[in-house]
């Protein structure tokens, strides 16, 4: 009896703890939910075209991301566009809406976390080829659904939490952690109405929440095009030309040159 108690007790443990989910089993099943590396390293650039709505504010996206790490996002409102872009090295942006119409390099603190958002495969791929860190924080309910709660130590020190559904091991969640100009910011965002786009699952709504920001920001993708043509110059921050020079007009021959 003793023994089939303890051949019992062998039995259950290996259940338990061989049923459990490593760091990186995880993060294989996330990759072959999504299409499998292979369709997924073979996008080199794609061109996302939506809506969003900014707390009221209706206005329309381009997001254009290239190998390299390479992304620009333009954002029209009333005919006015605002331009971010990164080209693998420098960050720049045109804002309008300030009142400046001339493109201006970034500020370090949103260089650094455009730089990270320009990475195509996103941060769970290759994460230890790129430096980062993710734990297996466990298995948690959100909003009903069973998920798994990875946490990412991004190289720059940044934090992230991904949330992925523990039956599609897609992503329904991100939050995460930032510092600019010195203040520390959380931001959370939710993922939904998943689509296939050339064998490749991908999201098509996401809800932004900003810390400090009034609203949810509520972005809607319409049009995914992939391995579509893109110049490097389109990332790439444009020469400033500088207002043409006011010629001083000379006095007239003859004419008394004004009193000085």
């Amino acid at each position: 009896m003793r023994k089939a108690l303890v051949t019992l007790s062998a039995i259950l443990m290996f259940a338990v703890f061989g049923s459990a989910q490593t760091v990186d089993e995880i993060i294989a099943k996330n990759i072959a939910a999504k299409g499998g590396m292979a369709k997924l390293k073979a996008v080199q650039t794609a061109r996302f075209t939506g809506t969003a709505d900014f707390g009221g504010v209706q206005a329309d996206i381009v997001r254009i991301s290239k190998r390299q790490s390479k992304v620009r996002l333009n954002i029209t409102v009333q005919g006015m566009t605002m331009v971010q872009a990164y080209d693998g090295k420098d960050g720049w942006q045109i804002v309008p809406f300030t009142g400046k119409k001339d493109p201006e390099p970034m500020a370090a603190d949103d260089l650094k976390v455009i730089a990270q958002d320009a990475d195509m495969d996103g941060p769970l791929m290759d994460y230890k080829q790129k430096g980062h860190k993710v734990e297996l924080v466990g298995k948690e309910k959100m909003e009903g659904t069973d998920t798994w709660h990875l946490k990412i130590t991004m190289k720059g020190g940044d934090v992230r939490d991904i949330y992925l559904d523990a039956d599609s091991f897609l992503e329904i969640k991100m939050t995460g952690k930032s510092t600019r100009r010195g203040v520390e910011t959380e931001s959370e965002t939710t993922f939904g109405d998943y689509k296939e786009e050339a064998g490749i699952m991908m999201p098509h709504s996401m809800e932004i929440k900003a810390q400090g920001a009034p609203g949810t920001q509520k972005i809607t993708i319409t049009k995914v095009e992939m391995n579509t043509t893109e110049d490097d110059a389109e990332f790439k921050m444009p020469a400033v030309v500088p207002p043409p020079a006011t010629e001083t007009k000379k006095p007239e021959s003859g004419s008394t040159p004004p009193k000085q």
